[in-house]
């Protein structure tokens, strides 16, 4: 699989203050990637550093295969950037501000009127074009903020907070256009976020950092696995079942158990492959099943975990 970013061994100083400490992680092309924690945990200044903004005091970056220190322009060129604030021209349409921005960024008089009727089109704009941005709602600046970021074709697409201070609606309508675009123009992006639900909806692998360190990173399902044993399984019963027999026999996969009624029952599993086996014992039992429910461990649990240096039980 193709590596879009690599960090390796990174360290950053702000005078005295370490803001990263060895951090390391890659990301793949066409994945989208979550940088987790909270304020000063260092995602603002991966960022930077990965764009050539600042030079690292130790450690290898890559992008797109180039060394930010030295070939950051080239870096930039290749990457859109959303900022937690839109930094759009409120004077002028949305329209007039693509076009500004592909002009900018060097594209030919065709590419820029081509890539600005996609993008309005795209992001749902084309109705409102011709109108000045200021009078667009938060919603709409972030969708044209969005829309310019992805002007170029970027490569990579990093992204601060892209939904912050948005109401659920235009939060959904933003997150569903980020994996879309995703989908259809096959952008590798990363994100840095406070919001845990938009993560898990998002991301296909999470860095969850502290104080310029990496406490854990991975798919959700790698994150879940740290944080507890295995997946546990909620099962109900018609009529009351003597756990005892089902104690006794050999079934693969079970790592714990736990009876709370005669009638409910749960159990620790490694995996969800492992759930009809548990299942197909009972039903040897002669047990009548009327209920199976893994317990989703939400992403917010795992990162009050990890943050807080402890495991689920």
């Amino acid at each position: 699989m193709e590596k879009v970013v690599q960090v390796s061994g990174l360290t950053h100083f702000y005078g005295e203050n370490r803001a990263i400490n060895d951090l390391n992680f890659e990301v793949n092309r066409g994945e989208v990637f979550g940088l987790l924690g909270p304020n000063g945990a260092g995602k603002t200044t991966t960022v930077r550093l990965l764009n050539g903004m600042f030079e690292p005091n130790q450690g290898e970056i890559r992008v797109l295969g180039l060394d930010p220190a030295t070939q950051g322009a080239v870096i930039r060129e290749k990457a859109g950037v959303l900022t937690e604030t839109p930094a759009l021209y409120e004077r002028l349409t949305a329209r007039q501000n693509l076009r500004f921005f592909g002009v900018l960024a060097g594209l030919s008089d065709a590419e820029v009127q081509q890539r600005t009727e996609e993008l309005l089109g795209l992001f749902g704009l084309a109705k409102r074009a011709d109108d000045r941005t200021g009078a667009y709602s938060k919603g709409m600046k972030q969708r044209l903020a969005l829309a310019r970021a992805w002007l170029t074709n970027p490569k990579i697409l990093f992204l601060d907070e892209p939904t912050s201070g948005l109401d659920p609606e235009a939060a959904v309508q933003v997150r569903e256009l980020i994996s879309d675009v995703r989908q259809k123009e096959g952008t590798t992006v990363l994100i840095c976020t406070h919001n845990l639900d938009e993560a898990q909806r998002l991301c296909d692998r999470l860095l969850v950092m502290r104080q310029g360190t990496s406490v854990a990173q991975g798919s959700l399902q790698d994150l879940r696995r740290l944080v507890s044993a295995g997946l546990w399984v909620d099962f109900s019963f018609l009529e009351p079942v003597d756990f005892a027999l089902f104690n006794g026999a050999a079934v693969p996969g079970l790592i714990e158990t736990k009876i709370n009624s005669d009638t409910e029952f749960s159990a620790a599993v490694r995996d969800e492959k492992d759930i009809p086996e548990v299942i197909e014992t009972f039903v040897k039992l002669g047990a009548r099943i009327i209920r199976v429910q893994p317990r989703e461990i939400s992403l917010e649990n795992i990162y009050l975990q990890l943050q807080n240096g402890g495991g689920l039980s």
